[in-house]
């Protein structure tokens, strides 16, 4: 006589490793190439476009980046990111004459400047495909961004000053090459058609490639290529925000 097979055999799920988790904790750095011009006006002065490589010579630092991931159902999952993003010139003798705020900065004078663009980010994913090796979901969110820029010279001080948050949707998903071996990626998304008789328009692009290695189910590290590319346009006033490059973090998870 032979034993019949449990239906249930069949069916037992057998996730990847570090996939069954209700909190997943990340921390890390990345370090981009900055693309960043901004235009401030004020009491109603044409301001000059800046370039923060060509005017002041910003160079790739590294950077602070925090994450949590809550996990209450298998294919649902809520996303908190914290980067703040700071960029600080000291003593910076112009090569040319600029206007900023309203306020001109001639040739030769040295100048201290403070850019600090911190966001926050809040957001809901939904995988309608999940599999013990891979899933694929949307993602809606909000990216609360803080964009502060401070001028400071023998001559005067300015500064200019927005908080606003903005509304992304996208696409995640994640494949697993071996049990604890994984590549994925995300992207997000926002943008307001511009055009000759608007005084408002911006965009907001998010790329996220990367791969993870998870050691236990626990403890894992990731690292990957980021590019981030935030623009916006207020009557006279401009910002471009362009950071690219690699970053690793270590991953705990319970």
């Amino acid at each position: 006589m032979v034993a019949g097979t449990a239906h249930a055999q069949f069916n037992r799920s057998d996730p990847a490793t570090g996939e069954t988790y209700a909190v997943e904790l990340a921390y890390g750095w990345w370090r981009p190439a900055p693309t960043i011009q901004i235009a401030s006006e004020g009491l109603e002065i044409p301001p000059t476009l800046i370039d923060f490589e060509t005017d002041f010579g910003v160079e790739s630092q590294r950077m602070r980046e925090f994450r949590i991931v809550l996990r209450p159902g298998k294919k649902h999952k809520f996303k908190f990111d914290y980067l703040p993003i700071s960029y600080e010139i000291v003593d910076h003798v112009l090569e040319r004459t600029v206007v900023f705020n309203g306020q001109s900065y001639t040739v030769g004078v040295p100048v201290n400047v403070d850019a600090k663009f911190t966001t926050l980010k809040i957001g809901y994913e939904y995988d309608f495909l999940y599999y013990d090796r891979g899933y694929l979901g949307f993602i809606v969110d909000t990216k609360v961004t803080r964009a502060r820029i401070d001028f400071d010279s023998p001559v005067n001080s300015e500064f200019a000053e927005a908080v606003a948050p903005i509304p992304t949707v996208g696409l995640a998903g994640r494949g697993y090459v071996a049990r604890n071996v994984a590549f994925g990626g995300e992207f997000t998304f926002f943008q307001i058609p511009g055009g000759e008789d608007r005084d408002y328009d911006g965009s907001y692009f998010d790329y996220d490639v990367y791969g993870t290695i998870n050691f236990t189910k626990n403890v894992g590290v990731t690292g990957g290529w980021r590019k981030l590319d935030l623009d916006y346009t207020q009557k006279l006033d401009f910002g471009s925000l362009d950071l690219a490059g690699w970053y690793v973090m270590g991953v705990a998870r319970f």
